[in-house]
């Protein structure tokens, strides 16, 4: 039986595609991570949770919204949380229609560092990804994501 394209080798075209944008997003998203954790104290995996939160209609989701929203695994995003809700920037709250369901919901103190590490992480994006490409390579980009994406 003839091999069909889905399981032939990547083309040298396919692979440098596929491993840059590995290589990309693990060295910008390590820079990121490493600039926020210095200056602001915060790990990306907790920004990110703090800017979900901060964008969702009354700054809530639920448990496995944000798991899926973030990538993270259920007991992952519990563990962060956990930690969150100990430094007191996110609260639980027990969802009303599902008597085992929570919202994970940003607090007072998780918008105030929210806001104080936006700047950093702005400047961290433009600085190590956005600034190094022209405005239609971004172009090309964003319609590239786009047409990736799922439906």
């Amino acid at each position: 039986m003839a091999p069909t394209r889905q399981d032939s080798p990547l083309t040298d075209r396919e692979l440098a595609a596929w491993r840059g944008m590995l290589r990309v997003h693990r060295d910008v998203v390590g820079r990121l991570d490493a600039e926020l954790e210095r200056e602001q104290g915060l790990p990306l995996s907790s920004y990110e949770v703090l800017i979900s939160l901060a964008d969702a209609p009354g700054g809530r989701l639920r448990m496995g919204e944000l798991a899926g929203a973030l990538l993270l695994s259920r007991s992952g995003l519990t563990r962060l949380v956990d930690r969150l809700e100990r430094q007191g920037m996110v609260r639980r709250e027990r969802c009303e229609d599902d008597a085992r369901g929570y919202f994970a919901v940003i607090s007072a103190a998780g918008r105030e560092k929210l806001a104080t590490a936006r700047p950093a992480h702005r400047a961290g994006v433009r600085e190590h990804f956005l600034d190094r490409l022209t405005a239609d390579e971004l172009d090309a980009l964003a319609r590239a994501w786009r047409r990736i994406e799922p439906a």
